[in-house]
């Protein structure tokens, strides 16, 4: 069987836990997720409600799915959209996730910028550069402003935190 991944597919962690993006899996995608990821949680962060079909693979596959609605990084919900996901990526019980958007560019570029920033104390170059990699440049001001100025307050339970959390304060 010859596999096809989700556009701008990439992991973003693969050690003991993994974490990965792309753009919206269509259904030639979706025996490369079935046999290749082992989902068990997929979010994503988009604009538009999900097909039938994609939600009864997830479900027929027992993945957890979260849809955080994110037009851009103006959106005035931005904040709490970008906590709810971190919340997702920082319990170890939701491995592996798949983060995508619609195409995979610039609402993943800012989550996995912020997981880059927050989670692994990337230097803001590094986040650049690999924004401007899936973006096709760096086209993104807004985004790459908000990334660099976004901070959070949320709490989560250390105990649940994956391995590659390194700059995270928690309770």
């Amino acid at each position: 069987m010859v596999y096809i991944p989700p556009l701008n597919f990439a992991p973003v962690i693969s050690t003991e836990v993994l974490l990965y993006r792309s753009g919206f899996p269509m259904p030639l995608n979706y025996p490369f997720i079935k046999d290749q990821l082992h989902l068990r949680t997929v979010i994503y962060v988009g604009d538009k409600e999900i097909a039938d079909d994609y939600k009864e693979f997830l479900d027929e596959q027992n993945i957890s799915y979260h849809y955080i609605h994110m037009n851009s990084c103006l959106d005035p919900e931005i904040h709490q959209q970008m906590d709810r996901v971190l919340r997702l990526v920082l319990d170890i019980e939701n491995y592996p996730i798949l983060i995508h958007s619609n195409k995979g560019k610039h609402r993943v570029g800012v989550v996995v910028g912020i997981i880059r920033k927050l989670l692994q104390g990337w230097s803001t170059t590094g986040i650049y550069q690999e924004y401007g990699i899936f973006s096709g440049g760096l086209k993104g001001a807004a985004d790459l402003e908000f990334i660099t100025m976004f901070n959070t307050e949320l709490t989560v339970d250390k105990r649940k935190l994956p391995d590659f959390v390194r700059n995270f304060e928690s309770t």
